[in-house]
């Protein structure tokens, strides 16, 4: 009996400490626990809640709008559902929950429900919406006939502001504009803080559809209930407190629309993005009928898309669809002689934007960075100038101006193979050469970084994910040869 009171007690601290609401019902519909959170969320005293029928604590609920009740009903769980309650004491909230049935022995014992307030993020969102929709000139009434004239346009730059002149980007150039010409989906790869917006909004604006919409929405943003709604839009009364609200597609009309980080919407929502990919209809949440829209798609993800797809982020019709036209953004080190021509644009740029009058860049700072392996791309190396540009009193950047992980920076030494590359008593065929060779450099370049995957790779001249699955193919990463270090690209 007291190994039980100390569970129920230990229960009790662990759902008390939960930040999810938590609301358990009996069979009877009555509430038998209520957890601090709800308490916080409904503005309402435990006291209040347990013991009362959940009609009673929320008179704003019905038997059918109720997810609890439908679930003693039914048997079956409601997950991931938004739901405007209010309380008795008349506090409105927009929630994101999960229902779910209790058995004990396969007898429907209850149910209970984890959910969390949305409230201030929902009203966020319909902001952003409504400000896009400003912006955007959709909501203007009395302007005449003639409306797209003044059609707000958010994208501000052209492929003359993507800097570089290493053979790579001279062709992603060429390449995007040719695409622009089309109105065919694009599917933008790269790592973090290549530029990819960058290049979205120099496609949009050499495109015909440049006077027209163009519209961001970074798809991990919001939650999942709650995107649907922004991409797609609503009608009054598809949930409780919907109104009629034009979503990102319709915004977009004529012009484009840049998903980005598509691999986080969820599957579902894919597959209605699929349906606007093919035949350019889309549905509002809530409503029966199709709506048409022109919205070119520029997509991209923050891994491989194959990999998403391995993973089950990504549909893979869907990624079909989109990689009509894929463009590639390489990452910094390989295309390290743009270094010094990005540096003399981020100081001009500086210069002006921080009223400074910066006119050398020492020597040393050069070497560094033409040595740095840039892990955050472009969008570091802008980061490292403005540090820099900062904190210097002078009109030079020298080296002790710098970030510290940049000061502190040494570049490894090379790799060699010292040992023989053949022998044919040892390596009969050359697939079994090739393969022997490639984990001898992979272990020698892990031994002299001290086990540093991001310096490894660096010295291979691989990116960091090249390295990691190599590692993974030979059996080498859990070894404990590979060591935890800082993740640059999440700083």
């Amino acid at each position: 009996m007291t190994k039980m009171e100390n569970m129920k007690d230990w229960f009790d601290q662990i759902l008390g400490n939960m930040e999810e609401a938590v609301h358990i019902l009996d069979c009877d519909g009555i509430t038998v626990y209520y957890n601090r959170a709800a308490s916080e969320m409904d503005g309402l005293n435990p006291g209040d809640v347990v013991g009362k029928h959940v009609l009673q604590v929320y008179p704003s609920l019905t038997p059918e709008t109720s997810s609890l009740l439908q679930v003693l009903t039914t048997r079956k769980p409601i997950l991931n559902q938004q739901q405007t309650i209010v309380s008795r004491t008349g506090k409105t909230a927009t929630i994101l929950y999960s229902t779910y049935p209790l058995f004990h022995d396969g007898v429907l014992a209850g149910a209970f429900d984890m959910c969390r307030d949305i409230t201030k993020i929902k009203s966020l969102a319909e902001r952003v919406t409504e400000l896009q929709a400003e912006l955007l000139g959709v909501r203007r009434v009395g302007r005449g006939k003639n409306k797209e004239s003044d059609t707000g346009c958010q994208a501000r730059y052209n492929f003359n502001d993507i800097v570089g002149s290493h053979e790579s980007i001279v062709k992603l150039k060429v390449l995007g504009q040719r695409v622009a010409g089309t109105a065919s989906p694009v599917l933008v790869l790269g790592e973090t803080g290549v530029g990819k917006e960058l290049l979205v909004q120099a496609i949009h604006n050499a495109s015909p559809r440049k006077n027209k919409p163009f519209v961001a929405q970074n798809c991990a943003a919001f939650p999942a209930t709650l995107l649907e709604s922004i991409l797609f839009g609503t009608v009054k009364g598809s949930f409780t407190g919907a109104e009629d609200r034009p979503g990102l597609f319709e915004l977009a009309d004529g012009g484009t629309l840049f998903l980005d980080e598509m691999n986080s919407m969820p599957m579902e929502l894919q597959s209605k993005l699929l349906r606007v990919l093919q035949d350019g209809t889309l549905r509002r949440v809530g409503e029966s009928s199709l709506r048409q829209v022109d919205t070119r798609i520029i997509a991209c993800t923050n891994v491989e898309p194959e990999e998403a797809v391995r993973n089950k982020e990504l549909r893979v019709d869907l990624y079909y669809r989109l990689n009509v036209v894929s463009l590639k953004i390489p990452p910094l080190r390989e295309r390290k002689s743009d270094v010094p021509q990005l540096v003399r644009y981020f100081v001009k740029y500086y210069n002006a934007r921080l009223g400074r009058n910066m006119t050398t860049v020492s020597e040393d700072v050069q070497r560094i960075f033409g040595e740095y392996p840039w892990p955050g791309n472009v969008r570091e190396l802008q980061h490292a100038v403005e540090h820099a540009m900062n904190v210097a009193p002078g009109h030079s950047i020298e080296l002790e101006h710098l970030p510290e992980r940049l000061r502190n920076y040494r570049a490894p030494k090379p790799v060699h193979v010292s040992e023989p590359v053949y022998s044919t008593a040892t390596c009969p065929n050359l697939p079994e050469l090739l393969h022997n060779v490639e984990k001898k450099a992979l272990l020698q370049a892990m031994e002299q970084c001290g086990g540093n995957v991001s310096k490894a790779a660096n010295c291979l001249g691989i990116p960091r994910q090249t390295i990691q699955y190599k590692l993974r193919i030979h059996g080498l990463l859990d070894t404990g040869l590979a060591k935890e270090e800082p993740s640059f690209e999440k700083a």
